[in-house]
Parts: C-alpha cells; sequence; structure tokens
C-alpha cells in the first residue's frame, strides 16, 4: 500500500484555540459541527521536520488530488462516540465516480482514518454501491482533527497505486493528547510485539515485528489481506502515508505463520513516526502501535547506519 505539510483552516482553528490546553493537557471546550475541515488541493512542501538530505521516495496521502483521480469525502464532520456511516467516492477527471478497481491485498479500496495527534486509527474495508458510492459505519472516540486516507489502484491500463487524504473534524469536548513516547515494544489485547530495526530517511530497511502471549512466540497467526501482518506507517505532524512492503506471503514456501513479521519500509525525511500493526490470530485482527524516530531525530540505535538489529526478547508483520 501507499500511503507538504499543509496545515488546513480547521487545523489551524484548533492550534490557535487550543494551543494552551496541549501545554497542561486538559480538556477545553466542544468543537462544534460548524467547523468545517478546508480540503487540501494539490501540492509539494517539506515536513516540519525537515529533509535529511537523502533521496526520499514520496509520501502519500498529502494530496486530495493525484494524477486526475479525486477523493471526494461526502461526510467531512462526524460527532464523537456517535456511530455514523462515513461516504466518499473515488472521481475521475470527468468528474464522474469510478466504479472500477483492481483488488490489491485481498480488497479494492483500503480506508485509514487516523487522528491528528496519531492516537487514534481505524483501516477499514468499506462497501462499494453500483454508483461508486463507498460507505461505511464509523464509531471515533475523541473529538478533534483527523485524516481520512484512500488507497486505491483504479482498473486502468498503466494506472498506479494511488493513496488520496481528506481531513475529516469530529465534533464534541475536545481534550489534545500527546503523542506517545518511542518504544520498541507494545500490547495488544492481551499480546506483545517487538519492533526491530529502525526507519531511516531515502534507505530502505526491514523491520520486523515479534508476536508473543503469554511469554510464548506466537507460531501459527493467520493471513490477513494477503499476508501474516499489515503495516501502516504515518509522519507526526502532516501524517504522511508511507509505502510499507511485507517481506514474504502465505504459502510462498518460505515464509512463516509467527512470531516474526517482515517488512521494508523507506522514510521519505527525518522526524518521528507512528507504526500500526495489524495481525490476525485465532479469527480476531489486532492492533499494536508504535511511536519511533528516523534520521537526524533518532537517537542510539535508531540512528545506526548499521543494518537493522533484530529485536530482543523470546521469538517463537
Amino acid at each position: 500500500m501507499h500511503a507538504g505539510l499543509r496545515i488546513t483552516g480547521f487545523a489551524a482553528a484548533l492550534a490557535a484555540t487550543f494551543g494552551t490546553a496541549y501545554g497542561v493537557g486538559q480538556g477545553v471546550g466542544p468543537v462544534t459541527e460548524d467547523e468545517t475541515p478546508a480540503r487540501h488541493d494539490a501540492h509539494t512542501g517539506d515536513s516540519e521536520s525537515g529533509h535529511s538530505g537523502h533521496e526520499s521516495p514520496p509520501a502519500g496521502g498529502l494530496q486530495i488530488s493525484e494524477n486526475g483521480y479525486t477523493l471526494d469525502l461526502r461526510t467531512p464532520r462526524l460527532a464523537a462516540g456517535r456511530t455514523a456511516d462515513l461516504r466518499f467516492a473515488i472521481r475521475g477527471e470527468d468528474g464522474r465516480a469510478v466504479t472500477a478497481f483492481r483488488r490489491e491485498h485481498d480488497k479494492e479500496l483500503h480506508l485509514i482514518v487516523a487522528s491528528r495527534d496519531l492516537n487514534t486509527y481505524r483501516h477499514l474495508h468499506p462497501s462499494r454501491a453500483a454508483d461508486g458510492t463507498w460507505s461505511i459505519p464509523v464509531s471515533l472516540p475523541r473529538a478533534g482533527g483527523y485524516r481520512v486516507f484512500a488507497d486505491f489502484t483504479p482498473e486502468k491500463k498503466g494506472a498506479e497505486n494511488l493513496t488520496l487524504g481528506a481531513d475529516l473534524a469530529v465534533s464534541g469536548t475536545y481534550a489534545p493528547q500527546n503523542l506517545p513516547a518511542p518504544d520498541t515494544t507494545a500490547t495488544a489485547e492481551g499480546y506483545e510485539v517487538k519492533l526491530g530495526g529502525a526507519l531511516r530517511p531515502g534507505a530502505a530497511r526491514e523491520l520486523k515485528l515479534t508476536v508473543s502471549r503469554n511469554g510464548r512466540p506466537v507460531t501459527d497467526l493467520q493471513p490477513y489481506l494477503g499476508a501474516y501482518g499489515h503495516l501502516v506507517a504515518l509522519r507526526s505532524g502532516d501524517l504522511a502515508y508511507l509505502h510499507v512492503h511485507p517481506g514474504g506471503e502465505p504459502g510462498d514456501g518460505s515464509t512463516e505463520p509467527g512470531p516474526d513479521i517482515s517488512f521494508t519500509a523507506t522514510a521519505p525525511s527525518s522526524g518521528t513516526y507512528r507504526l500500526f500493526l495489524d495481525f490476525k490470530h485465532e479469527g480476531k485482527v489486532h492492533t499494536a502501535a508504535f511511536t519511533v524516530r528516523a534520521g537526524a531525530a533518532a537517537t542510539g540505535e535508531e540512528a545506526s547506519e548499521e543494518a537493522p538489529h533484530e529485536s530482543s526478547g523470546e521469538h517463537g508483520h
């Protein structure tokens, strides 16, 4: 999958209104449903974190339109804690909704919804109506600014995979949260996941995630979206969407069903990133999240130019 910095009118309003609250970490007044997020036009630009000087791959999700395709988000506002349909369409150059998509990772389209502070994350698979309208029931727990990413490949000769992004406002009482501190261990509903390897700007590196439960390696992971794990990486600040590729696939004769899941990733710049690993075990999908730093912002092993190391702990996405 795919995965510029542009501060939208909504995000700017939040920063101006709630800047002090970010410093003290307390809840503040309500975000009203009248606050509609501005949409991004096609653009390029550097992240606040800056670039490291490496040749960087293009980041996805920063544009609402690209290569003649536009993400038309028909539900620009939701209310926190309430379930409602999130509706959108992908439009071509002629303005018509696209109705033919290539299946990738078992789906025609992958929908990612993430809060601007990267504390809330959803990986969804909506349904498409005959007229090209996609929809799915969504409930988001907290008010604030969110980003919606549509990852797809049109069923058209020569069409490339695209990740388009649009802003979503969630109304309610806004209580800002800090980005979790960097860590190489995460928990997910009774599972422990260890992260080995490092993100490097402009250089492909292996990320190895090791899954265990109750201190024992999990060696019977189930396929999820054509792999034993699915990884999404988002850059803090502008939520640039990184392209992450799994290492191997179920049934290829060499990829084991755990405990290790490997991916190859390239950071487009130095900075802080949030990684979200989805994996399936005993019929249920679980999500483990990590905060990592890449490039000049990294310290210790994360800043090493050497090949990525394996994570410590027992080995049994």
